[in-house]
C-alpha cells in the first residue's frame, strides 16, 4: 500500500522542507517508487528539486483547482530521481480561491486518489501554518511526520498541531495518525536541546525516531546547489543522517506489514 504522508510543523525553519526533499532522495536511492508535493507557496522543495518555479508550465495551483491532474502536472525531478507536482507563488491566491468551492479541505485528496498505486512514498511538504492549504495535505495522508527542533518554544507549537491533527481525525480524515516527531538541527552539546529531546521521548516514546538529524553545513548548502544533500556530499553526516531515517521508515513498514 502507498504511504503517504504529510511533513507538517505551523513553525517556520525547523527543516519541513530539508527533510521532504532529503527523505525523498534517500527512499529513491532505496529504489522507492516517490512523489514529493510542493504544497508550500515558496517553492523551496520545487527549488531544491533542480526545478526552477518561476518557469512552471502547470503546478499545484492547477491540480487544485481542478483544471489539471497530477499525472499532467508533475515533473521528473533529475535531481533527486523523484517525481515532483511543483508550486510557486501562484498557489498563495489557491487559498483565497478554494474557500468558496466544495469540497475544499479534500481536493488534494481527491486528485491524489488518481495517481497513488504508481508509487511507493508519497511525501508532502505543508506550508509553515495551519491553513487550509496545511488542511488540504492532513486531509490526503495517512500519517504526518512532524520536524522538530530541540527548543522550549517548539513544544509549545507541538501541542498546537496534535489539537489540530486531533480535529481533522475527527471531522475530516479518520485514518490520520502521527507517523512520528523528527529531532532536527540537533547539538548534543546544548544542554536544553538534550533536555527537550529527552522530554520527547518521555511524553511520546516509541513515536519519537531513533534517526536525529545534525546542524549540518552540508544540508544547508544543498539547496543553493538545487540538489538533496545526497548528491552534494555523499559523505556528510546530513546525508547519512537522511539514509538512515529512510531506513527506519522502510524497517517500520516492513514490521507493520509482517
Amino acid at each position: 500500500m502507498t504511504k503517504i504522508l504529510a511533513i507538517a510543523n505551523q513553525k517556520g525553519g525547523v527543516g519541513k522542507t530539508t527533510t521532504t526533499v532529503n527523505l525523498a532522495a534517500s527512499l529513491a536511492a532505496a529504489q522507492q517508487r516517490v512523489l514529493l508535493i510542493d504544497l508550500d507557496p515558496q517553492g523551496n522543495a520545487t527549488m531544491g528539486s533542480g526545478i526552477d518555479k518561476r518557469d512552471l508550465q502547470s503546478s499545484i495551483y492547477d491540480v487544485l483547482l481542478g483544471s489539471k491532474t497530477i499525472s499532467e502536472a508533475q515533473m521528473r525531478s533529475d535531481a533527486g530521481k523523484y517525481d515532483l507536482l511543483p508550486a510557486n507563488r501562484d498557489l498563495a491566491g489557491a487559498e483565497v480561491e478554494l474557500v468558496g468551492m466544495a469540497h475544499r479541505e479534500t481536493r488534494l485528496r481527491d486528485a491524489v486518489q488518481g495517481v497513488a498505486v504508481q508509487y511507493d512514498y508519497i511525501l508532502i511538504d505543508c506550508p509553515p501554518a495551519l491553513n487550509l492549504l496545511t488542511l488540504n495535505g492532513l486531509c490526503a495522508a495517512r500519517s504526518v511526520m512532524i520536524p522538530m527542533q530541540c527548543e522550549y518554544y517548539a513544544l509549545e507549537g507541538l501541542s498546537d498541531l496534535v489539537n489540530t491533527i486531533r480535529k481533522v481525525r475527527a471531522s475530516l480524515n479518520p485514518d490520520l495518525e502521527i507517523e512520528g516527531l523528527l529531532r532536527t538541527m540537533f547539538d548534543p552539546r546544548n544542554t536544553l536541546a538534550q533536555q527537550v529531546s529527552d522530554q520527547l521521548q518521555e511524553h511520546f516514546g516509541s513515536k519519537v525516531y531513533r534517526t536525529v538529524i545534525p546542524r549540518n553545513v552540508r544540508l544547508a548548502e544543498a539547496p543553493s546547489y538545487g540538489v538533496p544533500v545526497l548528491y552534494h556530499d555523499k559523505a556528510s553526516k546530513g546525508t547519512q543522517a537522511y539514509l538512515a531515517l529512510a531506513g527506519e521508515l522502510l524497517n517500520n513498514a516492513a514490521q507493520s506489514a509482517a
